[in-house]
């Protein structure tokens, strides 16, 4: 989330809860595909973190695209941690770690999508080159231990980073020293989105392995082809993972809603200032605990869309669903991931396949499939056959679903051309980060650091 809101519409009951999340539905032609992706940056010399202070810090990379770009500063008591587009949707935030995320616009196609995304690494690269800092597009830091890692000044990470030690052994590591790419889709109604809500929860574990991109760690292979998703088993279970409930024919809004109410809150704000809610759910909120640090002002919608933000489950339900399956990676990657939920939950064939393929998936099976694949990615086992089989499948049918949207681009070209990366990778058998070990082990001598110019934007 690029800003948190400070709406003030006071909430009178559930209905309002649930109203809030009913009020992302829309036609099938007003369907839209927003893409974020996460990058480490990095000084190309010393291949060291980038700090937010100083010349040739994270603030002055801000600063230098806004003034390339004309977007709007978003301040968080008076410093700079992100830019907003002043038309069109859009944004640049700061995560906790310094990694540089771009939440993109809502766009018609992964064409759009895929030139959004290289505009916006021409542009960083334009500010940040001069100041001799690159990015890096993979799913963990591959060097840097996490007291090497620098933090950036945001409220509410302050407060995360507090917190969570108290709830899970590696959320430290999820905020500091890991990057994603994500994608935010539309919902006609309930079923839509229930439906999507189930086929993209079972389907999470496949693209893990698609986009598996983290095996280092401090200098070293992890054991992981993704790191960032082994992380993830330890983070805070009580807001992350797999929802049961969603697995279930009548999930709806509603039950989203009461999960979402028995989740400890982050924070709320008041008068532009964060105040720690960690020891309360937002179920007590309601009820009238920290009434004396309301200043006056009763629980909102925008204390409620600020809680949703703060929800880590695979497939997470705001106004939107968002996939949050996939590692960071390179920029192919960045136009591949948008284009394979695309393919698979926007064409209604597609969409009816998909669901065929996972139908009698049960949520222990998922459970074990999330768990197994950080460290055996396609070879991961699923009854009589692995996830390379089923990852093959998904890709057909996401190919299938992109080619009868039928968007062209100027050279008469559909978005199936994105899928490139994902078939290479099924291809060999191998996911992109066992690349990325075959290489450390043969191209790279043993030495991670070859990582840097290989994966730099």
């Amino acid at each position: 989330m690029a800003r948190d809101t400070t709406d003030l519409t006071p909430i009178s009951s559930m209905d309002d809860l649930v109203a809030h999340m009913r009020g992302g539905e829309k036609p099938k032609s007003d369907f839209r595909i927003g893409t974020e992706h996460e990058k480490f940056g990095f000084y190309r010399d010393t291949l060291r973190p980038v700090p937010y202070e100083g010349e040739r810090g994270i603030e002055a990379v801000l600063k230098g695209l806004q003034a390339l770009s004309g977007w709007e500063p978003i301040l968080d008591e008076g410093r700079l941690i992100g830019l907003a587009a002043t038309s069109g949707g859009g944004a640049i935030s700061l995560e906790p770690g310094g990694q540089f995320e771009l939440s993109g616009a809502p766009l018609e196609s992964i064409h759009q999508t895929c030139r959004e995304s290289n505009r916006h690494l021409a542009d960083v690269k334009a500010v940040a080159e001069p100041l001799g800092i690159e990015f890096l597009g993979l799913g963990s830091s591959p060097l840097w231990r996490l007291d090497e890692t620098p933090m950036m000044p945001k409220s509410r990470y302050d407060i995360m980073r507090r917190y969570m030690p108290s709830v899970g052994t590696r959320g430290l590591d999820m905020m500091f020293r890991t990057c994603t790419i994500q994608v935010n889709l539309d919902f006609s109604d309930e079923r839509d989105m229930a439906r999507k809500m189930r086929v993209g929860m079972r389907l999470q574990p496949i693209a893990s392995a698609l986009f598996a991109n983290s095996p280092f760690t401090e200098g070293q292979p992890n054991g992981f082809v993704s790191w960032r998703c082994g992380v993830w088993e330890d983070v805070d279970n009580q807001r992350s993972g797999l929802l049961p409930q969603a697995f279930e024919p009548s999930f709806g809004y509603r039950d989203y809603a009461e999960w979402a109410l028995d989740v400890p809150m982050y924070f709320f704000i008041r008068d532009g200032r964060y105040v720690d809610a960690t020891a309360i759910t937002f179920r007590q909120f309601l009820d009238g605990a920290y009434a004396d640090k309301l200043n006056g002002q009763p629980p909102s919608l925008g204390d409620w869309t600020n809680h949703l933000s703060t929800l880590f489950p695979d497939v997470r339900l705001k106004r939107f669903l968002e996939m949050r399956g996939a590692d960071g990676g390179p920029w192919r990657e960045i136009c591949a991931l948008p284009a394979f939920w695309v393919g698979l939950l926007y064409d209604d064939a597609a969409l009816e396949a998909a669901d065929d393929l996972t139908r009698d998936w049960t949520f222990d099976e998922v459970s074990a499939l999330r768990a197994a694949v950080p460290r055996l990615g396609f070879r991961t086992p699923f009854r009589d056959g692995s996830v390379l089989e089923l990852a093959r499948a998904a890709v057909d049918i996401s190919r299938r679903g992109l080619a009868a949207r039928a968007r062209l681009n100027e050279d008469g070209h559909d978005e199936t051309v994105f899928l490139s990366p994902l078939e290479e990778a099924l291809a060999r058998g191998r996911t992109p980060a066992e690349e990325l070990l075959r290489r450390f082990e043969t191209d790279w001598n043993g030495d991670v650091r070859e990582v840097f110019p290989h994966l730099a934007y």
